[in-house]
């Protein structure tokens, strides 16, 4: 695990609470899946293996008994299995529980019929030294090319970009150009800082940012929002969310990094079920489900079954 720099970097977008089963709040409030109206579609399908994701977060534990029949596969990079207790590895198995998990772990398990792509951007360390994970905004570049020529359908990037400078952020822009001509959806953390404004990723016209909203819908007051994330993102659960970890536990953890995968799950199940629709008209019928955008740094929140809905008349 590398230390954060002070050149601007790439952190993990989360807020880790390690529980027996969720907090007792959360439970108390409506399921996140029905909030997002992800359920009636979670019931229609289980996505499909040619649906391809690239998960770009850290090492997966894909001995996890709950991930046992997913169809995980690795691209080049770091090494991509678990070999130590390390907040890395904690942070990219909870966020493939949430899209792969098998259906009836605790973990939400959008979409696990479709293909995990998992490309590690950052190292393990032992957890016994609390630091984050971070990387350089040119390793986050080469791990969305990476991506791209696995043949990912979609993206899911559940980190932010801190420390924000000039360095880097031009091969971030030239990797997002790639993906938006070859029609790879990339879904992005917008970051936990609590800022109004954007990022090198966050303003990038191609992206889908995606802030943290509680389980009654309203917007977390840490995420980071901004005129670009508001115009074109969308707002997913990120409180008490329930999911896998590499060593039995059931973690509990918000913040925008777990609000991410919910977007990229519904995205997956869509293109699923309407294979031959393109990444455009998906981007389109997902963030456009909650009709016309008012002017405000706030987006609206995720309504997967009115997305379905919208391909269905197209």
């Amino acid at each position: 695990m590398q230390p954060l720099r002070h050149i601007s970097s790439v952190a993990l977008a989360s807020r880790f609470s390690v529980t027996g089963s969720g907090s007792a709040a959360a439970k108390n409030k409506i399921n996140p899946l029905d909030l997002i109206k992800l359920t009636p579609l979670m019931r229609l399908t289980s996505g499909r293996a040619d649906t391809r994701i690239a998960l770009i977060d850290g090492p997966v534990a894909t001995h996890h008994r709950d991930l046992s029949g997913a169809n995980i596969q690795q691209i080049p990079g770091l090494p991509g299995t678990c070999e130590l207790a390390s907040l890395a590895c904690l942070h990219g198995t909870f966020v493939a529980g949430i899209l792969c998990a098998r259906r009836g772990s605790q973990a939400p398990a959008i979409c696990p019929a479709c293909t995990l792509l998992v490309r590690p951007i950052f190292a393990e360390a032992s957890s016994r030294v609390f630091q984050m994970p971070s990387a350089t905004p040119q390793e986050l570049a080469k791990a969305i090319f990476d991506s791209i020529d696995a043949g990912a359908h979609i993206i899911n990037l559940s980190a932010a970009l801190s420390q924000p400078s000039s360095k880097g952020e031009r091969h971030l822009e030239e990797s997002l150009d790639r993906a938006a001509h070859r029609g790879v959806i990339v879904v992005v953390a917008a970051g936990n800082q609590g800022a109004v404004g954007s990022s090198a990723i966050t303003r990038h016209p191609w992206v889908i940012p995606v802030i943290a909203c509680d389980r009654r819908g309203r917007p977390i007051s840490y995420s980071n929002v901004g005129n670009s994330i508001g115009r074109r993102g969308l707002s997913a659960p990120g409180e008490g969310i329930t999911s896998l970890a590499f060593d039995g536990q059931l973690p509990s953890f918000g913040g925008t990094s777990a609000a991410a995968p919910f977007v990229t799950g519904a995205l997956a199940l869509l293109r699923s079920m309407f294979p031959n629709a393109t990444a455009a008209a998906l981007r389109l019928a997902i963030t456009g489900a909650s009709g016309p955008r008012r002017a405000t740094v706030v987006p609206p929140l995720l309504n997967a079954w009115a997305a379905y809905q919208s391909l269905l008349r197209t």
